[in-house]
């Protein structure tokens, strides 16, 4: 049987984060995989549907991924995550071209909803 479920890849070095929304995501009829650095994430050739993608990371942030992509002309929506409430950088986030922007921590229902929105669901 096909599952096709949209694939949503989570990158973030918090290792629970990674280990609690994937489940959250697949209880919502999302394929999720996890990430712990955005290098991982490239180095792994993934094409998911949606990337929900921490600002800050040891090593590529969020933001400098978005850009590898970019320059990839690989088109892919993002939902930033963030634990930083900066005004500048939510500017610039949005700016980005951002699906959404997220501060941690953030409801069940408000990356559901961004999710979707993302998608196009």
């Amino acid at each position: 049987m096909m599952d096709d479920r949209e694939i949503v890849a989570v990158v973030d070095d918090d290792e629970s984060v990674r280990e609690s929304l994937p489940d959250l995501l697949k209880f919502h009829g999302f394929e999720a995989v996890p990430f712990a650095s955005a290098e991982a994430f490239l180095d792994s050739g993934a094409s998911p549907d949606c990337l929900i993608l921490d600002v800050a990371m040891p090593g590529m942030s969020g933001l400098e991924l978005q850009q590898r992509l970019a320059q990839r002309n690989i088109d892919i929506s993002i939902i930033f995550i963030t634990a930083n409430s900066d005004d500048k950088l939510w500017a610039e986030l949005k700016a980005s071209g951002a699906a959404a922007c997220l501060l941690k921590p953030f409801s069940e229902t408000a990356i559901v909803d961004a999710l979707n929105r993302a998608l196009d669901r």
